[in-house]
């Protein structure tokens, strides 16, 4: 169950002088790794904490959606550096734009569109279509071992190669579904969709992928 925030007074929008410088302290709050959260307050109450001055409140919403948001980024630029500093870009433009968020949609929604967006940005600006110049997997965790890594790295190859070889949109859709783990309701926020047009589309992905796996086997 998620607590109630019971701190001082939540206001609508920050109040002159107290809102936190962003860039640099953006910057010095990305974590190197993720770590094991016990979250009590909503991400809407957060929000309110931060726009009432608290920069404690922004804090832990980076600590939520670092991750989500770095997957987000390498799932289209496939550069672990590209998606760092996307990451870093993300939270900036979340600083700035705040005031925008709208409650009646989810946090994760609103900031993972942001993530794609300057993902393909960037993406469109360094002109990176060829699937020979990308990294083609995410860091291997410590506790996996070597035969496991040889086999999930084999697999990952054929996976980002089809990948790579599909449109912007079914490489979209594919990843939001089963890497990032997204319902069809925030898949549809994401992209602005309805769920029967999410469904529709990731149906036809996946035949277009199972096409390109068969013919790289």
């Amino acid at each position: 169950m998620k607590g109630r925030y019971k701190g001082g007074k939540c206001l609508d929008r920050v109040q002159p002088g107290h809102a936190p410088e962003p860039s640099s302290w953006v910057r010095s709050q990305l974590l190197p790794a993720s770590r094991v959260i016990v979250y009590q307050e909503t991400d809407w109450e957060l929000v309110q904490r931060y726009r009432g001055g608290d920069r404690a409140a922004f804090a832990e919403l980076m600590t939520r959606y670092q991750r989500p948001v770095y997957n987000a980024a390498f799932g289209v630029l496939h550069r672990a550096e590209d998606a760092k500093d996307i990451t870093q870009d993300v939270f900036l433009k979340v600083v700035d734009r705040l005031n925008e968020y709208d409650p009646k949609f989810k946090f994760f929604s609103w900031i993972y569109r942001i993530a794609l967006n300057e993902s393909f940005n960037l993406k469109r600006r360094n002109n990176r279509d060829d699937p020979r110049d990308v990294e083609t997997s995410l860091p291997a965790s410590e506790g996996d071992n070597p035969e496991k890594q040889v086999g999930d790295e084999q697999l990952s190859q054929r996976i980002r190669s089809a990948l790579m070889r599909m449109s912007e949109s079914d490489r979209t859709v594919i990843s939001l579904r089963h890497f990032s783990e997204c319902s069809y309701e925030t898949i549809g926020q994401i992209l602005e969709l309805d769920e029967k047009t999410v469904k529709s589309r990731l149906f036809e992905a996946r035949q277009r992928l199972r096409k390109l796996l068969a013919e790289l086997e």
